[in-house]
C-alpha cells in the first residue's frame, strides 16, 4: 500500500465529511469541495478520521489510494484554511489593481492586460506590485497564479516580470566584446 495512503486524515471540528458512492463531499466554513471516488480504494470514516484502503494488491489500485489521500487532505485544509499564493511585480512601471473578480495589469505592453478570476478565486493587490491570489480549491489557485506569471514570466537578463514570491530567478551575465 502507498505510504501517503497509510497516513489517516484527522476531520477537524466544524468540518463535515460525506462518503457517497460516486463522490466525496467536504464542507467546511469556507466552502464545499467535491471530489468523485475511484473504484480500486476504499474510504472509510471512522470517528473524525478517514482511512484510505486499496481494493486489490494491483499498481494502479496503490498510486490511486496514495493520489486519493492527498486530494481529499488538500480538500479538508482547503475548506478550513484556504490556500493562497502571492506574486510579486518586478519591473519600472509594472503594476496590478484588482476589482472585483477582474484583475487589471500594467505589464509593459502597449495595452492593460486584464485577467477574469474563475468562480472560488479571489485576487487581492495590497501593493500595487504584490498580488494575494486566494480560494479553497489548491488545484485552481495554483492554476490561476500561474496564469497571471505567463503574462510575463521572469526573463534571465534583468529579472523583470511576473514571479512567485519565493521565486529565485538566476540572472545571466550579458554578452562580453
Amino acid at each position: 500500500m502507498s505510504r501517503v495512503a497509510k497516513m489517516p486524515i484527522a476531520v477537524p471540528t466544524g468540518t463535515d465529511v460525506t462518503i457517497g458512492a460516486a463522490a466525496i463531499t467536504v464542507k467546511g466554513p469556507l466552502g464545499t469541495l467535491s471530489q468523485s471516488l475511484n473504484g480500486l480504494v476504499k474510504v472509510q470514516n471512522n470517528n473524525g478520521t478517514l482511512t484510505f484502503d486499496v481494493i486489490d494488491d494491483s499498481r494502479e489500485s496503490n498510486a490511486m489510494s496514495g493520489t486519493l489521500r492527498a486530494l481529499v487532505s488538500n480538500m479538508v485544509t482547503g475548506v478550513t484554511k484556504g490556500f493562497e499564493k502571492k506574486l510579486s511585480l518586478v519591473g519600472v512601471g509594472y503594476k496590478a489593481q484588482a476589482q472585483g473578480d477582474k484583475l487589471n495589469l500594467s505589464l509593459g505592453f502597449s495595452h492593460p492586460v486584464v485577467h477574469q478570476m474563475p468562480e472560488g478565486v479571489k485576487a487581492a493587490t495590497p501593493t500595487p506590485t504584490e498580488i494575494v491570489i486566494s480560494g479553497v480549491d489548491r488545484q485552481k489557485v495554483g492554476q490561476v497564479a500561474a496564469e497571471i506569471r505567463a503574462y510575463r514570466a521572469p526573463e534571465p537578463y534583468k529579472g523583470k516580470g511576473v514571479r512567485y514570491v519565493d521565486e529565485v530567478v538566476k540572472l545571466k551575465e550579458t554578452k562580453k566584446k
